[in-house]
């Protein structure tokens, strides 16, 4: 089997690895060696045809393809080599990688650090466990996505899309754009599960009804999809049967979130968290196995491509680090606690000298909310469970901890008199 020794292996070269790449050989590392499954780098970008991409990296506003270009042609400029159509099917513990492709069949990689970034997936009609006949026309939104931009090809003609994620939301109003007929979007939750911006511009402005608070109990059709059973459900998630209608339609699309691609992780012993599902991260983005970094969409469902970007850029620095022995570490560690109203929190503990940035999402909206980070206070308008919100810690806000090793994360609506900052 050939073998090929790097500074640095990257998995996946969507957004994240692309800009691990780049910043790690900006940092000092020459060899490195990024893999990808597909025929083209880019990940996913190249189906999102619409915009909304770049406006916090670029401060522009581009479509998914313009957005993956910028990156890909600075990639081009770097010494990475890019291996395409290239399926890594082992990670060991040894950071150790077994990979196959046209070009070299199967080959091991033996790299000084490794990079995850190989990005998330939709959760599937069995993911929720919706009763009902198995007919053609469920598709999750991503590929429904992928079918009307990419390929061409109009699945159906009057579609109800369960979720309002934000590429639920998207392709309600593309199928809109189509000449479909896009008869509901229902949503579990009392708000809907993307940005707000796209309910507004997807949803409100092509008059798509929004049903808050509803779920589908029932799929009917044996060849092909002939309709759903829509019903509201109850403060804790049941459906409430007095409520239950049938709709009629062809296509079911399913919008109903994703999961980080985490089988690699598992196989190299890292450590998960069971709540996200991605990799136990310190703010150096290191996972439990020493010198394996993750990235964007593998570690937590980020809100916007920039973010992943920005992540990746932060883990390409940090990989170069540690390869030239630079990573600055206390010798203890204060681990990351989610407390009121959090639902996830990254990173889980700091380790290190230096300031930390902590990402989180709430579990509801909350209108003039309290955010603590321990001593750190910051006070927000709204914040809402579609966006990530980023905070900065600063070592002085770090020093009380280090002899409890745990820092809180909390965010309470704030107290009737007190204004915003």
């Amino acid at each position: 089997m050939k073998t090929k020794e790097v500074d640095l292996a990257i998995i996946g070269a969507g957004p994240a690895g692309m800009a691990a790449a780049i910043s790690a050989g900006k940092a000092g590392l020459e060899n490195i060696l990024l893999l990808e499954r597909s025929e083209y780098p880019g990940g996913l970008l190249h189906q999102c045809i619409h915009n909304g991409f770049g406006l916090h990296y670029f401060k522009k506003d581009l479509t998914g393809p313009e957005y993956a270009e910028r990156f890909i042609n600075k990639l081009t400029s770097t010494d990475t080599k890019l291996c395409l159509n290239t399926m890594v099917t082992h990670l060991n513990a040894d950071r150790s990688i077994v990979c196959i492709n046209p070009e070299w069949g199967e080959f091991r990689v033996l790299p000084k650090s490794v990079v995850l970034a190989m990005g998330c997936r939709e959760k599937s009609r069995f993911s929720i466990g919706i009763p009902g006949s198995r007919p053609a026309g469920v598709f999750t939104a991503g590929l429904a996505q992928k079918l009307v931009n990419v390929d061409g090809f109009m699945p159906g003609r009057e579609f109800v899309i369960l979720g309002s994620g934000d590429i639920g939301m998207i392709m309600a109003r593309r199928l809109t754009l189509e000449g479909a007929e896009v008869k509901a979007v229902v949503e579990f939750m009392p708000h809907v599960g993307g940005l707000i911006r796209n309910e507004v511009q997807c949803l409100h402005d092509f008059d798509i009804p929004l049903l808050l608070g509803h779920t589908v109990t029932e799929i009917f059709g044996n060849d092909r999809v002939e309709g759903v059973k829509i019903a509201q459900v109850d403060k804790s998630g049941n459906p409430v049967q007095e409520t239950e209608r049938s709709v009629s339609c062809d296509c079911l699309l399913l919008s109903v979130g994703l999961i980080p691609e985490n089988e690699l992780s598992q196989e190299a012993g890292i450590k998960l968290d069971p709540q996200i599902g991605g990799p136990v991260i310190d703010e150096f983005l290191q996972t439990s196995v020493e010198g394996v970094f993750a990235a964007g969409n593998v570690v937590q469902v980020w809100d916007l491509v920039d973010n992943v970007t920005l992540d990746g850029e932060r883990t390409g620095t940090n990989a170069a680090k540690y390869v030239a022995g630079g990573l600055k570490k206390q010798g203890k560690e204060i681990r990351v606690i989610p407390g009121e109203n959090i639902r996830t929190v990254t990173p889980h503990k700091i380790v290190g000298t230096e300031s930390a940035e902590i990402a989180l999402r709430v579990q509801r909206p909350i209108e003039k909310a309290d955010l603590l980070i321990g001593e750190y206070r910051k006070k927000y308008r709204v914040i809402s469970p579609t966006e990530v919100v980023k905070v900065t810690l600063k070592p002085s806000d770090l020093e009380a901890c280090w002899e409890s090793g745990q820092i809180t994360v909390s965010c309470s609506e704030r107290r009737k008199g007190e204004a915003n900052d």
